[in-house]
């Protein structure tokens, strides 16, 4: 089981609330940020993922871009 999760998304992000709602459907805890609101962080995301685009998933050091449920699964082992 994965440990720390982190999403980048955007409130109006389809793809970003299939993601949170995949994980939890799943009860993995995980941190939202809001990269509309917080520019700091929206640098962090592209300075980790190389994307401007949401969602960006960062599982323990792990990045997903998109929601991908074959990568969810396999990083989060379940």
């Amino acid at each position: 089981m994965a440990g720390d999760v982190k999403i980048y998304s955007t409130p109006a992000c389809p793809f970003c609330r299939m993601t949170k709602n995949y994980l939890k459907e799943h009860k993995i805890p995980f941190t939202d940020i809001n990269v509309a609101a917080d520019p700091k962080a929206a640098k962090e995301m592209v300075d980790k993922s190389g994307q401007m685009g949401v969602p960006v998933i960062d599982i323990d050091g792990n990045i997903i871009v998109g929601f991908d449920k074959n990568a969810l699964k396999a990083a989060l082992g379940i």
